[in-house]
């Protein structure tokens, strides 16, 4: 990095910075996206942050931390600043970083220069060989759902199933109707609270007009004592909520939200590609090489895991929406005389 080329198993190689300063606009989701901008540090380019309006301290607290362990202030820059200087942010760095929903997304789509990481759509799929051992992945798949309060783009929001959708979806209502809030300090708390309650109200109205359209109904409603949006300790809660979709095409079936939330759809094995929709974490429990050909073949996958694989496990040395190295440098031709 410091030389500019070198020596890999016998070629030589070069890269080349492509920008002065990475610029990146946080999220309040989870307080695990920062750790796809720190390695930006040890790679030597500069961090412009716009962290999320709700939740600042997090990345203010690894900057300070980064400095307190020797790390020069002079990489860092902190803005918590509105969604006008979050686009001046991404328009000034010569590379950036991108998190939001799809409407704030969207006007960044097209361009190379930003790493979008927008609604991640993540799904549990069934194939037709492993459905009828369905209850031995039910594990898997609360984990993906509910693991991280359900808050990550890696959250499993989609249960897809070509057959027992509705017994699916009864035993997953009856484990996440055990979930409840807790004091941030208890070991066992799985929810996080909401820093604004009418967010919180917006998407429990949401779901609720969703459920108003024939073909879907909130299966853990029957299950829980309390409404889904609950205020607890002076904090708004949404209960976890699994919807059972009779289709693919209903409102519901392909919806994320901020808390463990699952629609259960019924999809016949060969509609599954065809219907499946951009997801970036696809969990493939199937033996089937057709279906898995399928899946590794679909430009809509972005992460496949086949087995029972929880949607949320990540490996690092696999890339996540892109590669930071390969948003940041850039590789040239480089030969040198042996004399030289």
């Amino acid at each position: 990095m410091d030389r500019g080329f070198g020596v890999v198993e016998g070629h030589p190689v070069s890269f080349f910075p492509c920008a002065e300063s990475l610029g990146v606009v946080l999220p309040n989701n989870s307080p695990g996206v920062h750790s796809l901008w720190i390695p930006a540090f040890p790679l030597k380019i500069p961090l412009v942050l716009k962290p999320g309006s709700a939740e600042p301290w997090t990345p203010y607290r690894i900057v300070q931390a980064l400095i307190k362990a020797g790390a020069p202030k002079e990489a860092f820059s902190f803005y918590p600043a509105d969604h006008a200087a979050a686009g001046e942010i991404l328009r000034s760095c010569g590379r950036g970083m991108m998190f939001g929903d799809a409407s704030a997304i969207d006007v960044w789509e097209g361009d190379s220069r930003v790493e979008i990481h927008g609604p991640g759509y993540s799904k549990v799929i069934l194939g037709e060989d492993c459905v009828d051992e369905w209850e031995k992945h039910l594990d898997v798949m609360v984990a993906s759902i509910v693991e991280n309060g359900g808050r990550s783009c890696v959250n499993a929001s989609a249960v897809w199933t070509p057959a027992h959708a509705e017994e699916i979806s009864e035993a997953l209502a009856e484990r996440l109707a055990k979930i409840f809030p807790r004091a941030a300090e208890d070991e066992a708390a799985q929810l996080a609270p909401f820093a604004d309650p009418h967010v919180a109200s917006r998407i429990s109205q949401i779901i609720d007009q969703g459920l108003a359209e024939p073909g879907a109904r909130d299966i853990t409603s029957a299950h829980r004592k309390d409404e889904r949006l609950v205020s607890w300790n002076a904090c708004s809660y949404l209960l976890p909520t699994i919807v059972y979709c009779e289709d693919p095409a209903h409102p519901l079936a392909n919806k994320e939200f901020l808390f463990p939330f699952s629609s259960v759809v019924n999809v016949p094995q060969n509609r599954l590609t065809e219907t499946l929709g951009a997801s970036l974490v696809v969990t493939a429990i199937t033996r089937d090489p057709e279906l898995v050909r399928r899946l590794v073949s679909s430009p809509n996958v972005d992460r496949l895991n086949v087995g029972p694989v929880p949607t949320n496990q990540v490996s690092w040395d696999q890339p996540h929406e892109g590669n930071l190295f390969e948003h940041l440098y850039a590789r040239r031709a480089f030969q040198r005389a042996v004399s030289f």
